[in-house]
């Protein structure tokens, strides 16, 4: 009687499997999967129109949020690159701005708003916050503005 040795490289678990493509189903996916359908309905039982409608009905749903989302991206990227060209008409402003500063007395801490106030120099960005860089060097965030005008003469 002879043995067979049992090659264990062809076990189903030793077997590396790789996916290609995305996770997510997109709307072409989508599609696919509905002329699948169609084409592969039992004639003799057709797919109801109730589901039919349904499905394109979440198609349209699925093309129209897609379609949505490019737009909101867009519209983002074109705000931040708008957002330093705004604020750049506010040098050689004056500017005041609130500043909260936290001391601790013994009842507990307490906040004390002081008023800032200077000249702009320059803009600059950091991340999505606009920053002011004063004529004595300090950098303001812009969402601290409180008021801008026009500086008077020998302030400049």
């Amino acid at each position: 009687m002879s043995q067979t040795a049992i090659d264990t490289s062809l076990l189903l678990s030793n077997q590396h499997t790789v996916r290609t493509g995305s996770s997510n189903l997109g709307k072409d996916d989508f599609l696919k999967i509905l002329i699948a359908q169609l084409q592969n309905q039992d004639p003799l039982n057709p797919m109801e129109d109730k589901e039919f409608i349904s499905q394109m009905a979440n198609f349209s749903s699925l093309e129209q949020m897609t379609n949505m989302n490019k737009q909101i991206e867009l519209f983002v990227q074109s705000q931040m690159g708008e957002g330093i060209l705004k604020y750049s008409e506010m040098i050689s402003k004056e500017v005041e701005w609130n500043e909260v500063e936290k001391t601790e007395n013994q009842d507990g801490t307490t906040e004390l708003i002081n008023i800032g106030k200077g000249i702009v120099k320059s803009i600059k960005q950091s991340g999505s916050v606009i920053i002011l860089e004063m004529q004595d060097g300090k950098e303001i965030p812009s969402y601290l503005i409180t008021k801008v005008s026009e500086p008077k003469n020998e302030e400049i």
